[in-house]
């Protein structure tokens, strides 16, 4: 069970580290705000868990990393795509003109 929490919580925090860099190199300033919550968090379940982990714990975390971050390039290609593809058709924030939003 500590296994599977520690995992999920290297996947985690990989996967948000990954996804906020792409966040600040793109300017998503809301999705970065977001994703530094779940930084937070991961990193409170790791600090919490590995300072006494067994070996077997110890490469649970270590799988979780590899996976997260490959998991958070696909992800945040998938999803910012959905979301420039809404701005230009009208439905997101740079019709509106809000700071942090890229012009069409």
């Amino acid at each position: 069970m500590k296994e599977l929490a520690l995992f999920a919580a290297a996947f985690s925090t990989v996967f948000s580290l990954g996804f906020q860099q792409q966040n600040v190199v793109h300017g998503h300033y809301r999705a970065a705000f977001i994703t530094s919550f779940v930084i937070g968090g991961s990193q409170i379940v790791l600090w919490r868990f590995v300072p006494d982990a067994s070996l077997s714990q110890i490469a649970a975390t270590l799988i979780g990393g590899p996976f997260g971050i490959v998991a958070s390039m696909v992800v945040h290609r998938r999803w910012m795509r959905k979301a420039s593809n809404a701005e230009v058709s009208g439905a997101g924030t740079a019709s509106a003109g809000l700071p942090g939003s890229a012009a069409p």
